[in-house]
This record gives structure tokens, C-alpha cells and sequence, in this order.
């Protein structure tokens, strides 16, 4: 059975870019584990995204996104709960091969679950005025990261 793309309102579209460069943050890094590359490399990549990219990316869901569908919803608070989780294990610096497994591992999974179900879910329900909101608020993160551990 082949799966249909999802289509993406132009407002939403931003935000899901910003979701595909972190699923290629976990492929990065899960190339990075399996090539056995030193660990502080693969953490300082990840460290800086997780400043410039995914901190941005979570305050714009969280203060914009989230709110259209209301706090007390059931995917709202699981979202919330694992940007909780995922910033825990960036800011773990007592195990970093450990902690780059669940980043990677988790990322994913989070992402994923955004894009195919709260997402939708936002599409369904927000306004022409939340869009509008939504819309001016992104601003995309340049890469000039010089250090390609994953080539």
C-alpha cells in the first residue's frame, strides 16, 4: 500500500522544513555513532542546532502552534512532554554516546508524530488569522556549519 503524502498548508510549510532538518540531524548523528566518529564532534553539531534550530523551533510551537488546539489536548501534551524530554538529553552532558542515542532515537519519533498527526490536526482547525500569525513568525536558520563529520 503506498503512503500519500501529506499536504502541508503554506503557513505550516516553514515548520515542516524545519522538521526535515531535524530528522537530518538523527541521520547525522546516527552516521557519525556508526562511523565511530569522536563524540565531542558529533555533540557540538548537535549542541549548536539544538541552540539555533530546534530552541527557535519549539518556542514558535509552543507559544503559536500548540495553543490553537488548547494545552489540555492529548497530543499537545504529549508533544510538550517530549520537547521536555528532548531537552533533557541535550543538556546531558554526564553521558554524551548515550544521551546522542535518545536525541537521535527520540527526535525522530517526536517528529514523525508531529507531522503526521498534530500537525494535521492544526491544519483541520486553525484560522485564517492564526495561519496569517503563523506565517510571519519563522525565520530559517543558515547552516554554516564547517565541521561535515557525516560525509
Amino acid at each position: 500500500m503506498k503512503k500519500s503524502s501529506i499536504t502541508r498548508l503554506k503557513e505550516l510549510q516553514p515548520l515542516s522544513h524545519d522538521h526535515h532538518h531535524g530528522l537530518s540531524l538523527c541521520r547525522k548523528i546516527r552516521i557519525g555513532l556508526n562511523r565511530s566518529i569522536e563524540i565531542e564532534r558529533i555533540k557540538r553539531y548537535s549542541d549548536w542546532f539544538y541552540e539555533n534550530s530546534l530552541l527557535p523551533h519549539f518556542y514558535t510551537e509552543e507559544r503559536f502552534i500548540f495553543p490553537i488546539l488548547g494545552n489540555q489536548n492529548e497530543h499537545v501534551t504529549r508533544a510538550l512532554a517530549e520537547h521536555r524530554k528532548l531537552k533533557h538529553y541535550f543538556e546531558d552532558t554526564f553521558n554524551l554516546f548515550r544521551s546522542l542515542n535518545k536525541i537521535e532515537h527520540h527526535l525522530e519519533n517526536h517528529i514523525r508524530f508531529e507531522e503526521r498527526v498534530l500537525f494535521n490536526e492544526v491544519q483541520a482547525v486553525a484560522n485564517v488569522i492564526q495561519l496569517q500569525e503563523i506565517g510571519i513568525l519563522h525565520t530559517p536558520i543558515i547552516n554554516q556549519w564547517n565541521d561535515h563529520f557525516w560525509n
